[in-house]
């Protein structure tokens, strides 16, 4: 019974953007907001509840999603972090390019699905800073085994694109889409960027000017006219690394855009986070881990109960 009592105090929270504070001066008959925080810090084991926060996201999922081969997105979410970590908190600390006044973050690695109507998170991972880009990986994917899901594509983000990533794909066979960063004033990923029509090349890429530590990959230059758009003209270039896609050149960059439906989460998620100061890595882990689930929790009811089936796609009354 007084476990319900938190966990219905932190659903609350979470649903209504809120503090447990304050949501316990809301609430009748729970327990003070000192002491739901008081047993909110004897949770520590960050691994036990990891794996119990993907448990409960694989548990409520639309239909389809179980033994599907689908196209799959993995993203980095980050949490602005303030102040200098203290020895716990430091390993889970993810260092990045300023944003948001600091250059410190909590970050989540999630896995997306891309179905209309079935857009759910299956897995999370609370990044160590000891996690490479192939361990994040690695790990996420390893929880689709529980759902028996093949992946039909994988869209990862820019902040993946180095050699070990694309090597180790390359190795799984998966198929993989991914902007190339345009660095280096001469040769790298820029040398590609001219004329006005997209084409397809291949480029090896090393690691630290190491030819032995190298990769190659299919590169796909797409030319898009901006056509006045942001009072612009001329031509703009995207750069995609390409394994084993089936599209074709003048689809792949709309193709590509699916995977924002990711960012698209990310928003939902933070409407439904639980509001705290504190700084402790295991319970950061919690209240993103409720505001996922809620977000899929809320995905599934609209495909089951509002919704009305159809020719073709359901139709989803949001």
């Amino acid at each position: 019974m007084i476990k319900k009592l938190y966990l219905r105090s932190s659903v609350r929270a979470a649903s209504n953007g809120d503090t447990i504070e304050n949501t316990a001066k809301t609430l009748k008959k729970i327990p003070s907001g000192n002491d739901i925080r008081y047993h909110l810090n004897k949770i520590n084991d960050f691994e036990d509840l990891e794996r119990q926060i993907n448990q409960a996201l694989k548990s409520r999922l639309p239909k389809g999603i179980k033994n599907g081969y689908l196209k799959l997105a993995i993203d980095l979410n980050l949490i602005p972090y303030y102040g200098k970590p203290s020895y716990n908190e430091l390993p889970y600390i993810y260092r990045s390019q300023a944003k948001s006044g600091t250059c410190s973050f909590y970050a989540y690695a999630t896995l997306y699905v891309l179905m209309k109507g079935k857009r759910v998170t299956l897995a999370i991972r609370g990044v160590r800073w000891i996690d490479t880009s192939v361990a994040i990986i690695t790990y996420l994917l390893a929880e689709l085994d529980a759902l028996h899901i093949q992946v039909k594509q994988l869209y990862l983000d820019r902040g993946f694109f180095n050699v070990p990533v694309i090597r180790w794909l390359q190795a799984l066979d998966i198929p993989l889409l991914m902007p190339a960063i345009k660095t280096g004033k001469q040769g790298g990923i820029k040398q590609f960027l001219k004329g006005r029509k997209s084409y397809k090349t291949t480029y090896t890429m090393t690691r630290n000017g190491n030819k032995n530590d190298s990769v190659t990959f299919e590169l796909w230059i797409v030319c898009k006219y901006k056509k006045g758009k942001r009072h612009q003209k001329g031509v703009e270039y995207f750069a995609y690394v390409v394994h084993k896609v089936k599209t074709n050149l003048s689809s792949i960059h709309q193709d590509y855009r699916k995977r924002f439906g990711i960012e698209s989460s990310y928003r939902l998620k933070n409407i439904c986070r639980i509001r705290t100061t504190n700084k402790k890595p295991v319970l950061r882990l919690l209240f993103v881990g409720i505001s996922f689930i809620l977000v899929n929790i809320w995905v599934n009811l609209l495909w089951l109960k509002i919704s009305r089936k159809r020719k073709g796609r359901r139709l989803i009354y949001r």
